[in-house]
Order: C-alpha cells, then structure tokens, then sequence
C-alpha cells in the first residue's frame, strides 16, 4: 500500500485538531498505527472545515506547507463580543444593542479590510509573548502587563453573501449549542483555565439572553474570505465591528480551501494549487 504524502480532512465543530487527526488514523488501515501525523496550519476548536494532515516523512519537511492561504465562510454577530473574539469568550458587560447593521454600511467599510492590514493577535491565541502563549497571560490576568502583538495580515478577497437578523433566544441556542459541543476538559494544562471558563461563559449568555425579550433580533452578516496564512477571522469579526461603531464577535467560521491563492487586480484572483 502506498502511504501518501499528505490528506486533508474535514474537521468538526468541537474538535480540536489533534482529535480531528487522530480520528481519522483510526479509520485507517495498521499501516497509518506508528506512521508520525501533523496538521499545517490550526482550527480553533469551534471552527470547521479542511485542515491539511502531513504523513510520515512528509512530517519532516512541515515548513514547506506553511505559508498557505485560506478560504474561509464565516459569520459576524453584532451588538455583543467577547475576549476571545467568537462565541467561545467573556461577554462584553451589557448592555448589548440592537445594532443597525444593514448592506449599506458594511459595503462602505468592507473596503477597508481588503489587501494588507494589521490585526492583533487573539488575546486567547498560541502567540508566543515572552516565552509564554497569549492565552496563558490571559487565564493569569496578565495581559495589561505586556503588548499584545499585532500581524500582517493580506485579506486578497471579503464578499457579503447575505445580512439577517435573528432572536435573542436563537442567538442564545446557537453559542450554547457550540460551547457545549467541546468535551468536558478536566486536565487544566489543557483547557486555557478550568474547562475552558465554560462555567463563567454560560453564566455570561445567560445574562445575554435575560437582557432583554425574547424576540429581541440581533443581525448577524455572512461573508466568504480569502486571507493569507495566520490570519485569524477571531480578530478580523470584531475589527468590522469596530469599524462599525459596534461589538461584534465571530459567530461562525468554517474553512473551505487551503492552497496558494494568486491575487489579480479587481479584486479578482485563482488558485494555483489547492490541497
């Protein structure tokens, strides 16, 4: 049997790479049980889509697929956001407004964001800060202790798809249904402080969802996106918003190409190589 180079797969909201990886070794043949795995390039743990899987000596050359651009679908909450920049984060306190976001203001800032701008870093991210990952500083209540990075990133493609509203409680149903969809994490090395603060971050929707009625309608936007690598939707969903004049957080995010992407004049562009 021939051992390819590299796969990707589809990973699940609530995973985390390494369990998306591991996941798929088991369906696998005994040839894949003591073969070396690696993923190039992250998915938060409530983020789909492709994540490129290196095999075998593939592994050894990892820094060849990195640099890769993305596509991603994702989605924008207005009128709340959080420290971590999705769903899964510390609510900004109330209260939370019912912002009018229409397709006119968004078509006037979306040209912000296209080409190469700076973004910060996710305060609950990998990123290395004196030796240490932001979202460590973040967990010890140490971030006003240091400057939080920021990165290059280039945004070759931002489109609108589509603006809608939903109910405060639909809204409450979704983030929770996500938040819960991780499993229990009981090994704190492991869970960017006690079960990832799931207890204070459900405590925090329920104070969302008590602010006001029911039927309270929040628009969320729907965008497609070509970035390069790092970029992290987490930190380009709340930028829009504060372009906006409003809190907005990442309510959804799922990744549909990894590849080197060759950006065009007009906003136009193709994939050279997709993985």
């Amino acid at each position: 049997m021939k051992i390819p180079r590299y796969v990707v797969i589809e990973k699940r909201v609530g995973e985390t790479p390494l369990e998306a990886m591991e996941a798929w070794r088991t369906k696998q043949s005994r040839d894949y049980e003591k073969l070396p795995l690696a993923y190039a390039g992250r998915l938060d743990p409530l983020a789909s889509g492709k994540l490129l899987i290196l095999i075998g000596d593939t592994c050894k050359v990892q820094e060849q697929y990195h640099s890769l651009d993305k596509t991603y679908e994702f989605s924008i909450l207005f009128g709340v956001g959080s420290d971590t920049g999705d769903v899964m984060g510390r609510l900004t306190p109330p209260p939370y407004p019912q912002a009018v976001v229409t397709k006119d203001k968004l078509a006037r800032v979306l040209p912000h964001f296209k080409g190469s701008l700076q973004l910060p870093f996710p305060a609950f991210s990998s990123r290395t800060v004196q030796g240490k990952p932001l979202h460590t500083w973040a967990v010890e209540g140490r971030l006003n202790e240091i400057e939080i990075p920021v990165q290059t990133s280039t945004i070759h493609q931002l489109t609108l798809t589509k603006v809608e509203t939903k109910m405060r409680a639909e809204v409450v149903k979704d983030a929770l249904l996500k938040i819960n969809s991780i499993p229990p994490v009981t090994d704190l090395r492991k869970a960017l402080g006690n079960d990832f603060r799931r207890t204070d971050i459900r405590a925090d929707w329920d104070i969302f969802k008590k602010g006001g009625a029911p039927s309270d309608r929040f628009t969320i936007a729907h965008f497609t996106t070509t970035v390069s690598s790092g970029t992290y939707i987490r930190s380009l969903a709340p930028a829009i918003g504060k372009d906006l004049g409003v809190p907005a957080l990442a309510y959804h995010i799922h990744r549909t190409t990894i590849g080197h992407y060759v950006p065009l004049p007009f906003t136009l562009g193709f994939w050279r190589k997709k993985f």
